[in-house]
């Protein structure tokens, strides 16, 4: 049994799969455009800013993974959107879109078996890529959640 590639695999499930809960997918799947910038009372965020902040945070920790010129960006404002609706629907697109791509771009990073896994990242403080992959899929569960929840109390969840 190759435990490398069987890592690989696991790894590439767990950041696009929906084993265990609903996946970004499923998430954003039909959520009608005049409910995307509504904050709905008991929550924090409107599904728009939590779709920019996932896209914003994992393009961030890719961006850590394969830069060695990276900067990190200054929390919270660089990280969230600052208004809680899309400037318009190609906004929203283009942020799936986005999330998307870096997403699959992640992918390819831990499918390249040139890449280790368990190598620290030069220009970090001692993470790998098998850390920043497992971080994501973490980040990325977690407010999946909260876009879930938002949507329940938006009436806007099967």
């Amino acid at each position: 049994m190759d435990h490398d590639a069987a890592l690989r695999t696991h790894l590439i499930k767990l950041l696009t799969g929906s084993e265990a809960h609903a996946d970004f997918e499923a998430a954003i799947k039909d959520l009608p455009e005049d409910l995307r910038g509504k904050t709905p009372k008991g929550a924090e965020h409107s599904p728009w800013e939590l779709v920019e902040h996932l896209r914003i945070a994992q393009w961030d920790i890719l961006d850590f993974s394969r830069n060695p010129k990276y900067k990190q960006g200054k929390w919270p404002e660089d990280y969230w959107h600052k208004s809680p609706a899309p400037p318009d629907d190609s906004a929203w697109e283009h942020s799936i879109q986005e999330f998307r791509k870096d997403l699959k771009a992640f992918c390819a990073l831990i499918e390249d078996k040139s890449t280790d896994l368990y190598a620290k990242i030069p220009h970090g403080e001692g993470q790998t890529i098998l850390r920043e992959a497992l971080l994501i899929a973490d980040h990325n569960a977690y407010h999946v959640g909260q876009l879930i929840l938002v949507r329940r109390l938006l009436g806007a969840w099967k």
